[in-house]
C-alpha cells in the first residue's frame, strides 16, 4: 500500500495551497497546523528549497470515532497534506500529496477502523477531485 496519494496541478503554489485549504474545509477537515518547510529549512539549515507547505488536517468526527476504537491512532493525527511547487519543463505546477487514509485501518489491524478509513478515504478523494477541476 502506498503511503501517499499524489496529484500534480498546473497552477501556481499559492493558488493551489488556498484551494487545498478550501477543499479540505468542504470535506469537514480543519487545518490544525501549517509548517512552512521553505522558511524552516532556510532558518535551520540555510537550505533553499521550493515552496513547500505541510498542512495538518483533521476531521473531528472521524478522529473522535477512531480514537474511541484505538487511542494509538493519535500518532497518525492530524493527517498531513503536503503542497509543494515544482518546475515541470518550464511550466508552473504544484504537487499535492496526502497521507493515504487507508493506513489508519492497517496500523492496528482492527477491523472496526475500516469504515472510518473508508470514509476518510472518500473525503480525501473528494479533496483531490476538487483540485483537478
Amino acid at each position: 500500500m502506498d503511503i501517499t496519494r499524489t496529484i500534480t496541478v498546473s497552477q501556481p503554489f499559492t493558488d493551489v495551497a488556498q484551494r487545498v485549504r478550501e477543499a479540505l474545509a468542504a470535506q469537514g477537515f480543519g487545518v490544525l497546523t501549517e509548517i512552512d518547510m521553505t522558511a524552516t529549512m532556510k532558518e535551520k539549515r540555510g537550505a533553499d528549497i521550493e515552496d513547500f507547505l505541510v498542512l495538518g488536517a483533521c476531521n473531528p468526527e472521524l478522529a473522535e470515532r477512531a480514537l474511541h476504537i484505538d487511542r494509538r491512532i493519535g500518532v497518525r493525527l492530524p493527517c498531513n497534506v503536503v503542497v509543494r511547487a515544482t518546475d515541470r519543463t518550464g511550466r508552473v505546477a504544484t504537487i499535492v500529496e496526502l497521507m493515504n487514509p487507508q493506513l489508519l485501518a492497517t496500523v492496528t489491524d482492527d477491523p472496526d477502523l475500516a469504515p472510518i478509513a473508508d470514509e476518510a478515504d472518500r473525503r480525501m478523494s473528494a479533496v483531490l477531485d476538487a483540485l483537478q477541476q
